[in-house]
């Protein structure tokens, strides 16, 4: 539904009683427009007009305007009458072109407004838009001639009340969810005490001034370096992924990358609720604390982090050690430290003086003699040791004598037996005549001497 103020407020067209002119509401999705038209209220009632509404319609004007006049009339009626448009719907047909315009739709159940955003505007956009969302749009209207249309340069776009954003956001919370990157398995430890940080945050603002002054206030012994990006507006979530991915890259590498932001609106921090950069932030090499809003503002970065603070200001307690509690830690220690060395000192000290009082120190020359006289006792025993040792050892020596003696062939030998041998192989001696013929070469050995023979013959079996 249209809301027209005319040059007199409070009446319609047509309206000459000087009363308010009805209001009727629109059914759901309707768009609403706030105008003013004085140009076209005076086309309306000039005197041109009225006479031109009495003369002879079916007969055509001596100088007819051309299309290009018409329209230039149009045009110039149209954008001075709506130089400044507030228009609701939703948006529709959405075209990014490749020099960064955006072209869409405003439609709601009964009409259709084509709209553009230059370049220059949707960087300040507060939201990006998309199909199927509910907006608010300020702008003017516009007449392009070549087109003989219309359409909105929108300056300004809101989501319309939080619903739409909010169903969005459920939406994906639950399909990265469902992939893991909430978890709390895949959260990592913040390092207690990071000696190089990277700050990804705007440039200007609150959030820097606050995290760097609470930062220096409790610790001065982390490098911090400040990742300049945008936080807010269209295409700000592909910068600040951009910005995350820049972090990880710096030589000497940082420990924590700290992504921090002031509070705001639901749309003013929707840039931390798009996809591209909750993946960034879960796809980040380097541990990331995320410190978006006020403690209420929760976002899906916020969960994607290794880390979520409430607050910058929290975000820099979180990440940065206290200085005071560890220089009052160190001074403990080092208390403790001399308490521990006084007390090792006593305990030597004490040592020392029992040693003092010691045999050892009183009557060295007692220790000595004390220990040449136990050197001559196991001298003496070592002595007799040996001495036993050896008479068992020749005990047991005579006694393999005898009974290798006993045992030797010569003994055999002087009681009676002979050995006989061929004289080629004196090894082998003979235990039967086989194999003996007559002129083989015999060797008998007696106890006193060998006998060398020829066999003449052999005769076999027993004698």
């Amino acid at each position: 539904m249209v809301t027209r103020a005319w040059d007199q407020p409070g009446l319609e067209a047509g309206n000459k009683t000087g009363k308010p002119a009805s209001t009727q509401a629109g059914g759901p999705g309707t768009s609403r427009v706030t105008v003013r038209l004085p140009l076209l209220s005076r086309m309306l009632h000039s005197p041109a007009m009225k006479d031109r509404g009495r003369a002879d319609r079916r007969r055509p004007p001596d100088e007819p305007p051309s299309v290009s006049e018409l329209t230039a009339r149009v045009k110039e009626a149209l954008e001075t009458g709506f130089p400044d448009v507030w228009v609701a719907g939703e948006v529709s047909n959405l075209t990014r072109a490749s020099s960064g315009h955006i072209y869409l739709s405003l439609k709601d159940d009964a009409a259709l407004l084509r709209g553009v955003i230059w370049r220059s505007a949707a960087a300040a956009l507060a939201i990006e838009p998309a199909d199927g969302m509910a907006v608010v749009c300020h702008g003017r209207l516009e007449v392009y001639p070549p087109r003989g249309t219309y359409q909105l340069t929108i300056d300004r776009l809101h989501a319309l009340g939080t619903g739409t954003l909010e169903a969005q956001m459920r939406k994906l919370h639950a399909a990265l969810a469902a992939e893991g990157l909430f978890a709390a398995e895949r959260k990592r430890p913040i390092p207690r005490f990071p000696r190089r940080i990277a700050l990804v945050t705007s440039g200007t603002g609150a959030a820097i001034s606050d995290f760097l002054e609470t930062f220096r206030g409790r610790w001065r012994a982390t490098e911090i370096i400040v990742v300049p990006t945008r936080v807010q507006g269209a295409g700000a979530a592909e910068e600040v992924a951009a910005a995350l991915a820049a972090a990880a890259r710096l030589q000497p590498a940082a420990e924590v990358i700290a992504l921090v932001r002031g509070g705001g609106s639901l749309e003013d921090l929707w840039s931390f609720n798009e996809e591209v950069l909750v993946r960034a932030v879960a796809a980040s090499p380097i541990p990331v604390v995320a410190g978006i809003g006020h403690e209420i503002d929760v976002s899906l970065a916020d969960l994607a982090a290794d880390l979520r603070a409430l607050t910058p200001t929290d975000a820099a307690v979180r990440i940065a050690p206290d200085g005071r509690q560890v220089t009052a830690a160190i001074g403990d220690v080092g208390l403790r430290l001399a308490a521990a060395v006084n007390r090792r000192r006593e305990a030597c000290r004490e040592r020392l003086l029992q040693l003092g009082r010691s045999r050892i120190f009183a009557d060295p020359n007692r220790l000595v003699s004390d220990r040449r006289e136990s050197v001559d006792q196991q001298a003496l025993r070592l002595r007799r040791l040996a001495g036993a040792a050896v008479d068992r050892a020749g005990e047991r020596l005579a006694a393999s004598a005898a009974r290798l003696e006993a045992a030797s062939p010569l003994q055999l030998l002087s009681r009676g037996w002979s050995l006989t041998y061929r004289k080629e192989a004196p090894q082998q001696t003979l235990r039967s005549s086989a194999g003996i013929e007559p002129g083989v070469e015999l060797v008998t050995q007696l106890a006193d001497g060998r006998i060398w023979s020829t066999v003449d013959s052999v005769e076999k079996g027993h004698a």
